[in-house]
């Protein structure tokens, strides 16, 4: 009997590791990589602070107060509530890559995430510049813009499909 375990790319009984295609070793080191970075996301949510744009951010009330500043129409989270909501879907997106039934729609979440994160990377890159900014700021946020390109390219590619073309009428 056949299960999406069973398909090319995973591995069987006296089958080598270079057997492996290079999609499921890339979609791995995906995995691999967002599960690194979910768990960034909850031991040092500092790290992505900057990188949350404020028009996403609800303002609280403040202590002993009632109301809390005017917002933007999408800021329906805190900043740390982005920042949590942002690392468990990276890890689904960790599990959901792995699975090759699953791998194409995860591949293309994936791509939109990371394009959709170039907008925050523009908004902190922006305040680093700005007169409030600091030099390390500066540094940090020019450092991190750019790696948002190899990483909506990397998901991209994973979007072909996992799972071998069947033949129409053909059975698993």
């Amino acid at each position: 009997m056949s299960s999406p375990w069973s398909g090319p790319g995973w591995p069987t009984p006296g089958r080598s590791l270079n057997s492996f295609p290079v999609q499921t070793l890339s979609a791995a080191a995906m995995a691999a990589l967002l599960v690194a970075s979910a768990g960034k996301h909850f031991r040092d949510p500092a790290f992505y602070r900057d990188v949350v744009p404020g028009y996403l951010c609800r303002r609280d009330p403040e202590p002993g107060t009632d109301q809390g500043g005017p917002a933007h129409p999408l800021a329906v989270l805190s900043r740390d509530e982005w920042i949590a909501v942002s690392g468990l879907l990276e890890l689904a997106a960790a599990v959901g890559i792995l699975l090759p039934p699953t791998r194409k729609l995860t591949a293309t979440a994936l791509t939109a995430m990371f394009a959709a994160f170039l907008a925050g990377h523009v908004d902190a890159l922006v305040r680093a510049y700005s007169p409030a900014g600091t030099p390390l700021r500066r540094k940090i946020h020019t450092a991190r813009l750019p790696l948002q390109a190899p990483l909506i390219l990397w998901a991209w590619s994973l979007r072909k499909s996992a799972l071998p073309k069947r033949a129409p009428g053909s059975r698993p």
